[in-house]
């Protein structure tokens, strides 16, 4: 079965408020997720090791390997935006009381949390990602991605929030300031309801 675009958990303009503009919700889902998922199943299509295989298992079995690029950059965008989305909300900023104690015990306080994350998505040279996860030592940490790379594919951890500091997910509302996207993304977009539920999951 071929995979497909998830629709948005909210309105195109639901996150105009907080800096993410209805034009840059259009473009990012509408063109560029939906380019991914396109390529993905065209992949899919040609290769018969993909066929049958899960998005996840995809990303796994296609990391690392020159000769399936193709398929690992366009699967590893579709997984990384299928989290991206619901990892964003109209009501987003307010960290939950479980989440909120596991980052001050982990990172020390929400601040440095915050410090280190911001740190990593501006440190990414080019497209990528920065990421929240859950290490195999129990222990949140913060990781960073280059392209259409993820903690899937390099074990580093569960996912718990992953931020696309790909020049399109900001670059009509922020032009080329991606500190201030990032700053604005964590205090004002970031869903911490749903990392604190991948947590709890985890």
């Amino acid at each position: 079965m071929a995979f497909e675009l998830p629709a948005l958990p909210y309105a195109h303009s639901a996150l105009a408020a907080k800096g993410m503009c209805q034009e840059t919700l259009e473009l990012h889902h509408g063109k560029h997720h939906q380019a991914y998922v396109t390529a993905l199943n065209g992949f899919v299509d040609k290769m018969a090791e993909l066929k049958g295989k899960s998005l996840e298992e995809i990303v796994r079995l296609s990391h690392g390997k020159p000769e399936m690029a193709g398929a690992f950059n366009n699967a590893g965008q579709h997984w990384n935006h299928t989290l991206f989305w619901p990892g964003m909300s109209p009501k987003g900023g307010g960290i939950p009381g479980a989440l909120e104690k596991k980052i001050n015990g982990d990172f020390g306080s929400v601040a440095a949390f915050k410090d280190a994350f911001k740190a990593a998505a501006v440190a990414q040279f080019g497209s990528g990602w920065a990421w929240l996860v859950l290490g195999a030592n129990g222990k949140l940490a913060v990781a960073r991605t280059p392209n259409g790379s993820n903690p899937l594919a390099t074990g580093e951890g569960k996912a718990l929030l992953g931020c696309d500091v790909w020049e399109h997910s900001y670059y009509l509302d922020f032009r080329n300031r991606r500190p201030d996207y990032v700053q604005n993304w964590l205090d004002k977009l970031a869903n911490y309801e749903f990392a604190e539920a991948a947590l709890k999951a985890a």
